[in-house]
């Protein structure tokens, strides 16, 4: 910039002029917009992690914390895992593929990756993942959310066209982890792949797994020695594999609170180290063969310091382990979340997880998946899943993210929010430890209870509209546009992956596969395990032969784990369920409302009230305003509503409810009347002139509309 024609005054001293501003003057400044509201009502916001977030953030404290002075790729790594951030190499694109068939699975992969993604993200439906081959009807869920592979000739088309040693993969294996990846190695053998070459991870998270709904499936011990098994052949020949994957979307998708999810994830993985260096593998080769997989949700600040204050919780957890600095490092993997996604007006789901995928790139992610926005209510399609796709390519080529390292560090808010979520989350971290580690605490149901009782405050938030959920409890479309399953026939999928399986064991040399299972059970150690299967896998065995196999290796070890299972449950499905029930018999749930005198005296309580039943499916009609009671009440006479609600402006009630009210329930007796605003000090003569209730911002607006639809004898599940 050219100076040198601005004439500068002498003596101008602006420094004197505009004296240094500090928190005690921006509040006086606050309190005095705010007319006597609280500050702390008004301007602090609680959060489930048990701070607050504040309106504003300073330099005050925050210069002070440790990993302020560190820099990307240092210290803590606080600030992300590498000096260079994302330049040269960005997050990978991990979205998830759900296809029932391998050929199916193959077709989308190989369109999925022309578009640009680079990490296989397969789910297997639920008999792959607990270790079973199909047969037919006695096992349920066959191609369901996820694909159906058995067989290495399953592998062989789930991969046609793919190039195993230029991809990354990321087996969503379950119960079965050991099995999936013998098949996964025996198919990279079969077409000539030293194993060095792959690259991705395997699922292999035994407490997770008995989390969920029958979830203990598979012994403790077993799982266990796959684990062993799985890092051992890691060490040795996949140096670019991780081999235990440690969830914390079990605990996300049942309302856990941030802070939570991130001390299930640390104490869970500490529990696999101990595990793992008591069978003689040491910390720092089990660490860095870990990958850490969150959810990352609505609050867009605390999102970005859960994936920040998961680095800097790790590196204290291996800096006490002893692990040298340069060994610290951790993959974190993210997804957006399932427990806001929404049936109804899924389309701003589209939004949602464009906010939670910035936030887990601001975060530092290292793989991401971006859930389609009709993810929660059919399998996916080509347009939904190429917006999902596309959200990673515009945050990346077009917001610049992978040109600036760390853009949210030094922000007073992000690094004060880092802080504090990760104190809050060692707390809980400690309280696990003293209860005698993160098994011991789920059999004792301690983070259950915790994470039930932050679903139940986030629940009764929702219900009363403290926490918004756009579309569903706030803002709703009144005739949302429902998007219908596709036709998928399972039953005729279920007949044929079963008849392709049992047309597999007719081919193969049965000798052979037997010998290979035998040579399997009679494996000395996991490791030898691992390898025994991956050549039983070759020679033909079947998903269901290598788990029955390695069940009976371990026969004599075996060790129960009850666990009390966490339901996942979607915010939005109680008011999904009462939309459901005000459809129920085909007749509209309706309410008259009855607008009193000029619209313009009360447009702001009309609309507010429409709103608040049209959440839960009612067709509210609030089209006509009455020019006075008499009219009011001919409408009633005529239209004989079930429901009706007076709605005017405060003045307007003090004249005219007590007779309004009257001739209402003259004209109607059975009507349920109901009035719009706080009644105050007339609650008391307003129902004896026949209000029934009054509706107003401090109302459970979920219990209201419950009761509502269940006294139009409207059936709902809970």
């Amino acid at each position: 910039m050219d100076d040198s024609k601005i004439t500068k005054k002498k003596g101008l001293a602006l420094a004197e002029a505009f004296p240094p501003a500090d928190d005690a003057a921006w509040r006086a400044e606050a309190e005095a917009i705010l007319k006597g509201t609280p500050f702390e009502k008004a301007l602090i916001t609680p959060t489930y992690e048990g701070f607050s977030l504040d309106p504003i953030y300073s330099a005050s404290g925050a210069d002070a914390l440790p990993h302020r002075q560190e820099t990307p790729g240092a210290g803590l790594r606080v600030r992300g895992q590498s000096a260079a951030g994302y330049h040269g190499k960005g997050w990978k694109i991990s979205q998830e593929i759900i296809e029932g068939t391998p050929e199916s699975f193959s077709k989308v992969a190989r369109a999925e990756l022309a578009g640009g993604q680079n990490e296989l993200n397969i789910w297997f439906d639920l008999p792959t993942r607990t270790g079973h081959d199909p047969l037919g009807e006695v096992t349920p869920g066959i191609a369901r959310c996820g694909v159906s592979a058995s067989t290495l000739a399953d592998f062989e088309s789930l991969f046609e066209g793919i190039h195993l040693n230029m991809i990354s993969v990321f087996l969503r294996a379950g119960h079965a982890p050991a099995a999936v990846f013998a098949l996964f190695a025996a198919l990279a053998r079969k077409r000539g792949h030293d194993l060095v070459e792959l690259e991705g991870a395997v699922e292999c998270d035994p407490l997770h797994m008995h989390l969920a709904p029958g979830g203990g499936i598979r012994p403790w011990s077993v799982l266990l020695d796959e684990m062993e098994g799985l890092l051992r052949t890691g060490l040795t020949t996949l140096p670019r594999f991780h081999m235990v994957t440690v969830q914390g979307h079990g605990y996300h998708d049942a309302g856990a609170s941030g802070a939570q999810e991130l001390a299930f994830v640390l104490a869970s993985a500490l529990t696999y180290l101990r595990e793992m260096e008591a069978r003689g593998l040491p910390v720092a080769e089990v660490a860095a063969r870990t990958r850490l997989s969150f959810s990352v949700g609505s609050p867009f600040f605390l999102e970005i310091a859960k994936l920040r204050a998961a680095r800097l919780l790790w590196n204290r957890i291996l800096e006490v382990l002893g692990v040298p600095e340069a060994g610290r490092r951790c993959h974190l993997h993210a997804r957006t979340s399932l427990f806001n996604k929404t049936r109804l007006d899924a389309h701003s789901n589209m939004l949602r997880v464009t906010s939670e995928a910035f936030a887990a790139v601001l975060g530092g992610c290292d793989s991401l998946h971006i859930g389609p926005f009709d993810e929660v209510l059919r399998e996916p399609d080509a347009f939904s899943r190429r917006i999902a796709r596309n959200v990673h390519h515009i945050l990346a080529e077009e917001c610049d993210l992978t040109k600036v390292i760390d853009p949210v560090g030094g922000s007073y808010a992000i690094e004060h929010l880092t802080d504090q979520l990760a104190a809050a989350a060692w707390k809980i971290f400690q309280e696990i430890e003293t209860a005698g580690g993160m098994k011991q605490a789920l059999s004792d149901g301690l983070p259950q209870k915790w994470v039930r009782a932050t679903m139940s405050a986030r629940r009764g938030n929702f219900h009363r509209r403290r926490d918004i959920l756009v579309g569903t409890n706030q803002y709703p479309e009144a005739q949302p546009r429902t998007l219908e399953p596709h036709a998928i026939d399972f039953n005729a999928i279920a007949r044929a992956r079963t008849d392709a399986v049992q047309a597999h064991a007719a081919s193969r040399n049965t000798a052979q596969v037997s010998a290979a299972l035998e040579a399997l059970n009679a494996a000395p150690t996991p490791a030898k395990r691992i390898d025994a299967a991956i050549h039983a896998a070759g020679a033909g065995a079947s998903l269901g032969e290598l788990c029955e196999a390695s069940r009976a290796a371990t026969a004599d070890v075996l060790e129960a784990i009850s666990v009390e299972p966490l339901e996942s449950r979607r915010l939005a499905e109680d008011y999904e369920e009462l939309r459901a029930a005000a459809a129920q018999t085909g007749t509209p749930a309706r309410i008259l409302q009855l607008n009193i005198g000029p619209s313009r005296r009360y447009r702001l309580r009309a609309d507010w009230t429409t709103a608040f039943f049209q959440v839960a499916g009612f067709t509210v009609e609030a089209d006509e305003d009455f020019a006075d009671a008499d009219a009011a009440v001919a409408a009633v006479r005529s239209q004989k509503p079930a429901i009706a609600i007076i709605t005017s402006d405060d003045e307007t009630y003090a004249a005219t409810v007590p007779a309004l009210a009257k001739a209402v329930k003259a004209a109607l007796p059975e009507v349920h009347l109901l009035l719009a605003g706080a009644p105050g000090e007339n609650e008391t003569a307003w129902k004896a002139a026949g209000i029934d209730d009054f509706i107003h911002v401090r109302v459970n607006n979920y219990e209201a509309n419950k009761n509502l639809l269940t006294r139009l004898g409207r059936t709902l599940p809970r």
